[in-house]
């Protein structure tokens, strides 16, 4: 390849399209489509694909998910498997987390397909870059978030004319930080509504009821699935409250939703925590990147609940026109692959779910990141006192520091603690999400201190200045252990990056979240018993073998929500799949004639078995079919599209 004019590089593209034509297999044309990549690469880029590199290509053409390290370059690895299997013209998609690597990607990468003769496009809320949506989707590849595809599939399956449907057929995806998508937002459906009339009174009144409940009386919650219930006394305080004799009569049964709810966003859902405010409107934080979900509302009334919680204008419910999870949106697409940091720990779900394995890519250079063992201490207080401390230490140094917390409040409360020890750090969370790109752009730097949410723990490469790696590399503080082991991970993976030293340190308290659901309080009394003051930290493999085991517990919980709500939506899947073939086939006018006909066949014998059951004139309701009849019949002529009759039964 290296022999190669740039001209002939860019005629390979066709060469590999007729030789597939002549019956040759994309496997057949793999190592010669990955040397042309390699090669574009090198004299575009100035990056050449290492071999590991090329062994994560194959395992994404294959349909698997490949697990690299942070810094292995997965964005310049898909380069391989995007060019090979968009030289069939099917399109391939690459779907990422985020606009903002949706942008950049294809710009970044674009060289390499634009010198192989193939066209790229982007996906961008309301509008796709440099074309509009139809010609972004006929481009041989195509970035975009998971909403972005999901949604204008809802909307192609919504469409009353051919013209106005986007999409073609679902040929090949590679979802970038596959874990974060495929398993954390899978339980997250997507949505096309509208608004409901509801009432929101109710959500009023029993915001300002709710807080009058003792918690250690009034409910209960489930340390396991943190499911909220009323004990007896809270029933009979809220009926008394209502003036209602039986909260649970048939009658009554509405206002348990709104109690519910009420209790959920008191209890459950905290302020920079689980939202922020913004602009007079609640915005949900993802709990698994830190980042603002503008446009995202919790359902079932929850998000109204939160917005009556904090005394601001309540947006109306919605009614659901169209809906798909994620999990049954990629189920469908001919060929399925992924890339992420940390995929191991959910092997199981990928396959069970999926039916993608998992393979573990080996890194270009070893890795030498030194991960410390756990420091556990009983009170909360004495391990921020310790956190501080270890900040105040390594920056003495001049090693860069990453601390990682798990809300936008602890990110605040350790900023203050920090400044009070005039310790100059910049912190990183949704309500800054602007200036991310410069945070990050500093942290490897000389002495930087960097105090961040989740956000920093994906997606993010932080490149260390030459002096600092002499001084050790960037160390990496973990303030308290997440729901899910991928998350630590993660943030462990921001150091160490392509041979890279670094080194990475937990501290936990025995009351943090997690502790607490899971034995803290047990543990607490064993350390209170042996006599150890609550600023000694302990470092002991019992305690962090059942951190871990906390851990997978909650794995398995999520798991089994996930899966529960994939038996559910494989019904409505099903139906779903029928309906918009049929209107598919409609719009495109496939035997329409005989459809229709078929169809008011169908309807005319269902009036007549309704209203003229039998042979018996006595027993026949002429007048109810007349009038039916006469309706269907309004129906057809008011339908006000080419589709008529047909769209207004399969319109959903």
């Amino acid at each position: 390849m290296q022999a190669r004019s740039d001209a002939e590089l860019g005629g390979l593209t066709q060469q590999f399209r007729d030789r597939l034509d002549r019956g040759e297999s994309l496997d057949d044309l793999l190592p010669e489509a990955f040397a042309a990549v390699r090669e574009v690469a090198q004299r575009n880029l100035g990056q050449r694909h290492y071999d590991v590199q090329l062994i994560g290509g194959i395992v994404l053409h294959r349909g698997q998910i490949a697990e690299m390290r942070t810094g292995e370059g997965k964005t310049l690895v898909a380069t391989l498997p995007v060019y090979l299997n968009a030289i069939s013209g099917q399109g391939v998609h690459v779907v990422t987390v985020n606009d903002y690597l949706a942008r950049r990607d294809p710009v970044w990468m674009g060289p390499i397909y634009h010198n192989l003769g193939l066209t790229v496009g982007c996906l961008q809320h309301d509008t796709a870059f440099m074309v509009n949506r139809e010609e972004a989707y006929r481009a041989d590849v195509l970035y975009g978030t998971n909403n972005e595809f999901g949604f204008d599939y809802l909307r192609d399956n919504m469409a009353l004319e051919a013209e106005n449907r986007v999409q073609r057929e679902l040929h090949f995806a590679i979802v970038d930080e596959v874990d974060n998508i495929l398993i954390d937002e899978a339980r997250t459906p997507l949505i096309i509504s509208g608004p409901a009339e509801e009432p929101v009174q109710h959500y009023y009144t029993f915001a300002r009821l709710v807080p009058r409940l003792d918690p250690d009386e009034d409910y209960t919650i489930d340390e396991r699935t943190q499911a909220i219930s009323l004990t007896q006394e809270g029933i009979e305080k809220m009926e008394q409250w209502t003036k209602v004799d039986n909260l649970y009569d048939p009658d009554n049964y509405h206002l348990v939703h709104y109690i519910e709810n009420a209790l959920n966003a008191q209890v459950q859902k905290v302020k920079d925590k689980d939202y922020v405010l913004r602009d007079g409107e609640v915005v949900i934080v993802d709990e698994f990147t830190g980042r603002l979900q503008f446009g995202r509302r919790w359902s079932d009334g929850l998000h109204q609940a939160v917005e009556a919680k904090e005394g601001m204008k309540i947006q109306r419910e919605s009614v659901t026109y169209a809906t798909i999870t994620l999990q049954n949106y990629f189920r469908m697409y001919d060929k399925l692959a992924g890339m992420t940091g940390t995929a191991a720990t959910e092997a199981d779900e990928f396959y069970k779910i999926y039916g993608l394995e998992v393979a573990i890519i080996p890194t270009n250079v070893e890795m030498i990141r030194a991960d410390e063992p756990d420091l556990i201490f009983q009170a909360t207080e004495s391990k921020w006192k310790s956190v501080v401390e270890d900040i105040l230490t390594t920056h003495e140094t001049g090693r860069p520091i990453l601390v990682g917390t798990t809300s936008i409040e602890a990110s605040e409360a350790l900023s203050e603690r920090l400044k009070r020890r005039g310790v100059p750090h910049q912190v990183l969370n949704a309500k800054n999400h602007a200036q991310e790109a410069g945070i990050i752009a500093q942290a490897g730097g000389l002495g930087s201190v960097t105090v961040s949410t989740n956000m920093a723990g994906r997606g993010t490469d932080i490149v260390l200045d030459a002096e600092v790696v002499e001084l050790g590399g960037l160390h990496v503080i973990g303030t308290e252990h997440h729901d899910a082991r991928r998350i630590d991970n993660q943030l462990r993976g921001r150091s160490g990056r392509q041979g890279d030293p670094g080194s990475s340190q937990f501290y936990v308290a025995l009351e943090d979240e997690l502790m607490q659901r899971f034995g803290g309080d047990r543990i607490k009394s064993v350390m209170g018993w042996t006599g150890m003051d609550e600023e000694t930290p302990i470092e002991n493999k019992l305690i962090t073998k059942s951190i871990s085991g906390a851990q997978v517990k909650v794995e398995g919980y999520h798991f089994d929500v996930r899966k529960h709500l994939l038996n559910f939506d494989d019904v409505l899947n099903q139906q779903r799949a029928i309906i918009y073939t049929d209107r598919v086939r409609i719009l495109n006018g496939d035997n329409l004639k005989e459809k229709i006909v078929e169809m008011l066949r169908q309807e005319f014998s269902d009036l007549i078995l309704k209203h003229l059951p039998d042979r018996h004139a006595d027993n026949w309701d002429a007048t109810g079919l007349s009038r039916n009849w006469r309706s269907s019949a309004r129906c057809r002529r008011n339908s006000g599209t080419k589709i008529g009759y047909a769209a207004t039964r399969l319109r959903i």
